[in-house]
């Protein structure tokens, strides 16, 4: 293991070492290196202050990264929340009927409530594909069960089972925090109702709604099944420092959905709190393995029964069965201290936050080189906050330009800012032998899966004249550890698709200012530059000059797609595309080359 360790150690890193960990040893390499790099304690004022040379310290008003807390957006959590359904709808989707395997411990767990020559009528709440369904109908063929879901798909992939008829499965499409449960099954009429890994799904204000929807179809004696995720799961440990948190203990995964990890102390309180008595509960801790990415850790699922607490009797099975069952309780919890189990790869990326299948392979190709940049899969996209996990088009376009062009890097101290994930503009500005390239990010997750690609797309010497740093624009702790890098200053720095937020701009040009070269006659006499491409969103392209002006700078050419047979206004980035043999995929792209004023 530590052999294949061996080339991620040459990149350079800025930063303390950490300890290496196999065998994540690609993404652990970068979190090692970069993790001690964190800024999300650093307190910024908003009152500029002044070096000893007079000139004002960055110290930007507006909030353009996560906050400290680590918590997502109001815009990324009404998004969450307003399309929850259809998140869900996409995991199936994508995922059909394979991703989680069917419960056969229920007939272990929760046998005595099923059993008895009187058939029971169940409720099963978050259906999924039928995972809880058909082995209940398969150990207790006398039982009817109402299935329902508000994914579409998670209702038609129960009624698309071999097993599935109507007589035995009433599956439907349903809210249950908007729908009324009574409009498709009678009041009072349900004994069991199952809640397996569902309820975290709901954001907890909108919890004691299910419960209130549920209790009106539930019979006076009737009783919920509960099984869900506990406070302390490795899965919520992993979501820590990610920038996922909603609020306290609910969390969005990549894909989208949400979880929430229920304290024992929360959960009683809710049920309570809505009508209900707990009549047993314990907290599972399983010691789960997963073999083929050598993963050992800790799981925690809270599991309990509730009864309406206006039914006075005890539950309705007899006091020698319910004295058994608890008997059965103490001997699963003292079993599940021990047990290793082998984990497929959909129930570990639910369980670790990972999976093979939520990343991509990108090729791409210029004239002397072949990269093969690891991204956030299409699908994933819409929903992942950070745009620094994708191949943006004017990064190739950039990257062919360079590598057509490679005396515009070549000895010279190159930075590149936001380079996201591929950084294929740093890679090529590698091998065309710059005398330094610093490639650079704010988000750490785009650094993570940067790592990876450097690693496994250049091989010395080009590998140890890259250096990845994180630098958040506007952050003055990141900027000075910059020019620790390079105290002369950069010639060249470079920007793709990093102008799409406007309150960015202002940061990102004064970041720019304070580390590009003040020399003005250059390395071999041409100024430094700083080159933006990009296609226009919602910053067009009086608002970037009036930033760069406001920062010392001055446009001194541009190009569009229009410009591609033509000279450009200043004569310099027209030049660039005789000798191109790229492809402009995108019309909308534009280019801007900047000097100091």
């Amino acid at each position: 293991m530590l052999r294949r360790l061996g080339v991620l150690q040459k990149i350079r890193f800025c930063g303390t070492p950490g300890e290496l960990r196999p065998p994540e040893f690609a993404k652990v390499a970068a979190n090692v290196q970069l993790r001690n790099q964190s800024v999300r304690k650093i307190k910024m004022s908003s009152t500029p202050q002044a070096h000893g040379d007079g000139k004002p310290q960055l110290n930007p008003k507006i909030q353009i990264y996560t906050s400290s807390n680590d918590q997502v957006s109001d815009f990324w959590k009404e998004k969450y929340e307003r399309n929850a359904k259809n998140y869900w709808d996409k995991f199936y989707k994508v995922h059909q009927d394979r991703f989680f395997k069917d419960r056969h411990y229920l007939d272990k767990e929760w046998g005595h409530f099923f059993s008895g020559d009187e058939g029971r009528t169940v409720l099963e709440v978050g259906c999924g594909a039928g995972n809880t369904v058909f082995p209940l109908l398969t150990a207790f063929p006398n039982i009817f069960v109402h299935a329902c879901d508000f994914s579409p798909r998670a209702v038609n992939l129960v009624k698309m089972r071999e097993d599935f008829t109507e007589d035995k499965v009433n599956a439907f499409v349903c809210d249950l925090t908007v729908d009324d449960l009574s409009l498709s099954i009678p009041a009072s009429s349900v004994d069991i109702v199952t809640m397996i890994f569902v309820l975290s799904a709901v954001s907890p204000g909108k919890m004691p709604i299910v419960l209130q929807n549920i209790r009106n179809v539930l019979k006076p004696n009737g009783v919920i099944l509960f099984r869900d995720y506990a406070t302390g799961d490795l899965a919520q440990e992993r979501f820590t420092g990610k920038e996922q948190k909603i609020s306290e203990n609910f969390y969005v995964r990549g894909d989208g959905t949400r979880a929430f990890y229920f304290s024992d102390d929360f959960l009683e309180s809710l049920f309570v709190e809505n009508g209900f008595i707990m009549k047993d509960h314990f907290v599972y801790c399983k010691r789960v393995e997963n073999r083929s990415k050598e993963l050992v850790m800790n799981r925690r699922w809270v599991q309990a029964v509730f009864q309406n607490s206006e039914w006075n009797s005890i539950l309705t099975a007899t006091p020698e069965t319910e004295a058994s069952h608890l008997a059965d309780f103490s001997k699963t919890r003292h079993e599940a201290d021990e047990v290793e189990i082998a984990l497929s790869d959909g129930v570990a990326s639910q369980m670790f936050g990972f999976s093979s299948s939520d990343q991509e392979i990108i090729e791409f190709s210029t004239r002397n080189s072949c990269f093969k940049i690891r991204v956030l899969s299409k699908e994933y996209q819409h929903t992942c906050p950070s745009t620094g996990l994708m191949l943006w088009e004017s990064a190739r376009l950039m990257a062919s330009i360079l590598a057509s062009n490679p005396e515009l890097v070549s000895n010279k101290r190159v930075l590149e800012l936001g380079c996201g994930c591929s950084a294929i503009c740093s890679m090529i500005a590698a091998k065309s032998a710059a005398e330094t390239m610093v490639a650079t990010d704010g988000d750490q997750q785009a650094l993570d899966l940067l790592a990876e690609n450097v690693a496994s797309n250049l091989e010395s010497p080009f590998l140890e004249s890259l250096l990845v740093h994180r630098l958040k624009w506007g952050c003055k702790q990141d900027i000075e550890a910059i020019k620790k890098l390079n105290e002369k200053g950069f010639d060249i720095i470079i920007g793709t698709d990093v102008t799409y937020i406007p309150e960015a701009i202002e940061p990102l040009f004064a970041t720019a200012r304070e580390l590009i070269s003040t020399c003005k006659d250059g390395h071999k006499g041409e100024e430094p530059a700083l080159i933006l491409c990009h296609v226009f969103r919602r910053v067009d392209e009086s608002s970037i000059i009036s930033a760069a002006l406001a920062n010392g700078f001055r446009l001194v050419d541009k190009w569009s797609h229009d410009c591609l047979s033509c000279e450009s206004p200043g004569g310099i980035i027209g030049r660039w595309f005789s000798s191109f043999s790229g492809e402009v995929v995108s019309t909308a792209l534009n280019i801007m080359y900047f000097q100091i004023a």
